[in-house]
Order: C-alpha cells, then sequence, then structure tokens
C-alpha cells in the first residue's frame, strides 16, 4: 500500500522540498487545492500523515483519517489543530516551535523603529508631495521609553535582548511570572499596559487568551503608546482596536497577524495612517522557511518510520 502525506497549505513557492524528501522514503504527497473543512476530510480518507500550514486542521478532518499517525504543524502554534481529539485517536501532533525566532524577534524590533520614527507616516507624507518634519504628537527619543511584552517564550526572550541593547526599559507579563533568569521585571497585566510605551503580544492563541486585548485594556494603555502584534490574530478585538485609533485612545498599532486572514483590505481601517500592517510575513527569511520545511518534513518521516518525533506536543499519546 502506497504511504500518503496530506500537505494542507503552505506559506512558500512550491511543494517541491517536501516531494523529493518524502520520495526518498517513497512516500507519496498529496496536496489541497482548497482547504475548506469538507475538501480536507475528503482528502484525508487515505492518509498516513497530515502536515498543515495555516489550515483547520479540525476534528471532522482528523475523524476523517482513520490511518493517520501524525499531524505535523509546519510552524509554533497549535490553535488549528484540535490536538485534543488527534491525541484521543493515537495521533502524535508535532510542531518546529523554535524555527523563526530571530525573524519574529526583528520584526517585532521593526515595527517598534518604524512606530517610534513615524518612518510609514513620513515616507506617505512623501508620496503626496509633502516635504514636512514635524509632526503630532511630536517624535520622542526611543532610548529610556518601556517596552511592554505580554508573554516571554523564545520570541519574547530574544526581544528583550535586542530591546536593551536600544535602550528601552523592557518590562513583561505572563501567568507563571517566570523570566527564565534573564533581568527582566515582571509585572502584571494591568501594570504593564499602564506602563508601556510599547506593548508587543508573544502569547499563544487559546480560548483563554483570545481577545486578550479589548476595549477595557487599550483603554489603560498611554495615549501616546503603540499596540505591536506578531503573535496571532485573535488576540486582539479588531473592532475595540479600531476604535482606540480613531478615538485617539492609544497612539498608533502595528500588526502582522489579523483576526480574518488575510483581512478585508477594501476597509478604510487598514489604510488608516497610524497603523502598519504586514501580511502574516513576520516568520519569513529564505533561512527560517528552509529550517521549517526541512524540520517539520523529517517529523513526519519519523513517526512514519516509527521513530518519536522531535517535537512531541501531546506526549500522553504514547501512555495509550
Amino acid at each position: 500500500m502506497t504511504v500518503k502525506v496530506l500537505l494542507t497549505d503552505r506559506g512558500w513557492e512550491d511543494y517541491e522540498n517536501e516531494r523529493k524528501l518524502l520520495g526518498e522514503y517513497g512516500y507519496e504527497l498529496v496536496t489541497a487545492d482548497a482547504t475548506d473543512e469538507d475538501s480536507l476530510a475528503e482528502l484525508a480518507k487515505d492518509v498516513q500523515a497530515i502536515g498543515t500550514c495555516w489550515a483547520q486542521v479540525t476534528r471532522k478532518v482528523i475523524e476523517s483519517a482513520p490511518d493517520c499517525k501524525t499531524v505535523v504543524r509546519y510552524g509554533i502554534g497549535l490553535d488549528n489543530i484540535d490536538v485534543a481529539r488527534a491525541t484521543e485517536l493515537g495521533m502524535v501532533v508535532t510542531n518546529v516551535p523554535d524555527y523563526c525566532v530571530i525573524e519574529v524577534a526583528e520584526h517585532t524590533l521593526g515595527f517598534i523603529l518604524a512606530c517610534n520614527r513615524r518612518i510609514v507616516q513620513l515616507n506617505s507624507m512623501m508620496e503626496a508631495g509633502k516635504f514636512e518634519r514635524m509632526l503630532k504628537p511630536p517624535i520622542v527619543r526611543l532610548s529610556g521609553q518601556t517596552l511592554g511584552l505580554i508573554g516571554f517564550g523564545r520570541i519574547a526572550q530574544e526581544v528583550f535582548t535586542r530591546a536593551v541593547g536600544l535602550g528601552l526599559k523592557v518590562i513583561a507579563h505572563t501567568p507563571s511570572g517566570n523570566n527564565h533568569g534573564l533581568d527582566c521585571e515582571m509585572v502584571s497585566l494591568e501594570e504593564l499596559l499602564k506602563r508601556s510605551d510599547y506593548v508587543s503580544l508573544h502569547s499563544p492563541l487559546t480560548p483563554e487568551t483570545n481577545h486578550l486585548i479589548g476595549s477595557e485594556e487599550l483603554k489603560k494603555m498611554k495615549p501616546t503608546s503603540f499596540l505591536l502584534n506578531t503573535s496571532r490574530g485573535g488576540l486582539v478585538d479588531t473592532a475595540a482596536l479600531e476604535q482606540a485609533i480613531q478615538e485617539q485612545e492609544i497612539a498608533g498599532a502595528a500588526l502582522d497577524v489579523f483576526e480574518q486572514e488575510p483581512p478585508d483590505l477594501s476597509d478604510p481601517f487598514w489604510k488608516e495612517e497610524r497603523l502598519i500592517v504586514t501580511p502574516h510575513a513576520a516568520f519569513i527569511s529564505e533561512e527560517s522557511l528552509e529550517d521549517l520545511r526541512l524540520r517539520a518534513t523529517r517529523q513526519i518521516i519519523q513517526v512514519l518510520q516509527g521513530e518519536k518525533p522531535d517535537n512531541v506536543v501531546n506526549p500522553d499519546v504514547y501512555k495509550k
């Protein structure tokens, strides 16, 4: 019987690297033209492994794949996979938790610098034929300002190290209060929102963190502060953010992720001059994509070869 591997979607040009690597073991690559639940459930019927980037691998998709041994996330977050159901059915779920740490940290710092120096706004003014320098609110020196990190995992820790080098005071909030041995002040969420000039999100998306930043949280931020999100779009209530920016409760925001992807770019909000948006691209570099594709595909192969893969997120599956 031919062993089939379904890859639901990708954030890169083609599947040739994956096809070549799987082919070395005689595995057949199956790809999806559509990523809706019914289409994926149909494709999953006779596969032994599922790899996914952003597509939703739901309960229905998982239950449609009786021969599937593993679901592999080509990325870090697991909010698009029904991990609980996969575990119940004995499927190993894996991810690549550290593949783009540097890239996302650098993107976050790029957001901070762009917000601080109003680079996008000044560029737009120049394109409109306005050679003006003085803005309201005025530009202030970055060094000495406060960056608040919500979440303090690998990426946030990398941001911390680099931000300190720029002269920023860095504080952080996590439910555990663990600073992982770094000299970072851990504070409550309320204190972080009140003190920070830049609030940067680095939390996973879970039922508990959905809309972690809503109208109440935005009202606690400084009117001169900026919200940054390179983590998950669902962490921010988009409607509340739009209102906060329109009513000048905060100075602006920089977003790489959105509640709906892609967002409706015909909405005038996405052209707001106090908003910087990028197309979920913080993870991208030639090096990070090569690393991700190789390591995720190898984990599929490890499971199909009867080995324990490198990054198991549901270890209970081995207790069955």
